[in-house]
């Protein structure tokens, strides 16, 4: 017999904020269905989400600094709590920082039904969040930074120690890049490129896995009627390449060969010219066989969307529980038809939704929605 579909998602029945962002103090009780979140531009509708998503590991959804979301009027701290109902039942999570002291810098702490974590990713136990937002609409056009960047993030939902592991790497090649500029001995460079060799491609291995499924969850789920055209995923660098026909473990020494004959050219360039830290994410028009920077606007926004949506599938398909989902200002630039298709998507992923806009009746067509009203620092269940 299937599961009831409440235990098949994570839904968010409880948010509380204390000095977040526009919010002194603020609290919203939640039923399953989808959540619209409608007021004026800068009232503090994203300001919601984004405390949603710091129930997951990393700065949220603006990337922020955590002193940068402390209310403005407060004493510099904040926090997130939250009710989640679940597979495994109800669970309340908080993060947070305290008041900010000289001597030491912010530091995020996490709680677990009242238990202290050491850090975010246990949260992942409970639930995924995962988001779109305006900030994302020149993701085809930007610089490769913002595809691995949103990559990592797609990945993180589905591997939770993907976030450290990719900060290891960061760190590796900034003691690299000094130790090259310093004029290190080869001995030393030798067990620093030994380390980073392993972190290169444990991070390039998690991220073609999370490519693979994800197009393997576009393929099952393609429909030619859908308005969200499917994408073509394909992720280029020279490690990755290697990974698709070699091992693990003979790649590690190919690329630390590759790094030990590269040390005068990354010297004198002052970085490492080669490896998963410069790799980008390909994402073409499916159905046009067209790269998406060449794309409309439009086109690009639907694209999006739908790996949005393909991505949401699949944590579901790996975890059993379906995701949080965040859209921020999506409906707005939506035709339609587009829009009448968002919902019907969303229908059928069973997860609880979270929307914003500034006009109410742009979500005329979405059932069984809450409706609040966000003023600057208040938020007001409609009805």
């Amino acid at each position: 017999m299937p599961e009831p579909e409440a235990a098949k998602r994570a839904v968010l029945t409880r948010l509380t904020l204390t000095r977040f962002r526009s919010y002194p103090a603020a609290q919203v009780t939640l039923g399953p269905g989808p959540v619209i979140l409608t007021g004026p531009n800068g009232a503090g509708k994203t300001n919601l989400l984004e405390a949603v998503s710091f129930l997951s590991p990393g700065r949220g959804l603006r990337r922020a600094r955590l002193e940068e979301v402390a209310h403005a009027a407060g004493d510099g701290s904040w926090a997130v709590a939250a009710q989640i109902t679940g597979a495994g039942g109800t669970v309340r999570l908080g993060t947070g920082i305290d008041p900010p002291r000289p001597d030491a810098p912010a530091g995020r702490r996490c709680r677990i039904d009242g238990e202290a974590v050491s850090s975010p990713i246990a949260f992942l136990a409970f639930v995924k969040v995962v988001w779109l937002t305006p900030d994302m609409d020149g993701l085809f056009l930007g610089p490769p930074s913002d595809r691995r960047r949103f990559l990592d993030r797609l990945v993180l939902a589905v591997d939770g120690e993907h976030g450290a592991r990719v900060n290891a790497l960061e760190r590796a090649l900034r003691t690299r890049n000094r130790a090259l500029e310093d004029g290190a001995d080869a001995r030393l460079l030798d067990a620093i490129e030994h380390e980073l060799a392993e972190l290169a491609v444990a991070v390039a291995a998690a991220r073609l896995e999370t490519v693979g499924r994800l197009a393997g969850e576009i393929a099952a789920a393609r429909d030619a009627a859908s308005p969200f055209p499917f994408a073509d995923l394909a992720l280029e660098g020279a490690v990755e390449r290697w990974l698709a026909t070699r091992p693990a473990l003979e790649v590690e020494e190919r690329y630390r060969a590759h790094l030990r004959d590269a040390r005068p050219r990354d010297r004198a360039a002052g970085r490492t010219l080669d490896g998963p830290h410069l790799s980008d994410l390909l994402v073409s028009h499916g159905p046009k066989a067209v790269a998406a920077a060449r794309c409309s606007t439009g086109e690009q926004k639907s694209l999006l969307i739908g790996l949005v949506l393909s991505h949401a599938r699949l944590v579901t398909a790996m975890h059993g529980q379906a995701p949080i989902v965040l859209l921020d200002d999506v409906v707005a630039y939506l035709d339609r038809d587009r829009r009448e298709g968002l919902f019907q998507a969303l229908a059928r992923l069973s997860a609880q939704v979270f929307m914003t806009g500034t006009d109410a009746t742009a979500f005329a067509g979405l059932t069984g929605a809450e409706h609040f009203i966000v003023e600057p620092g208040t938020v007001e269940a409609q009805g």
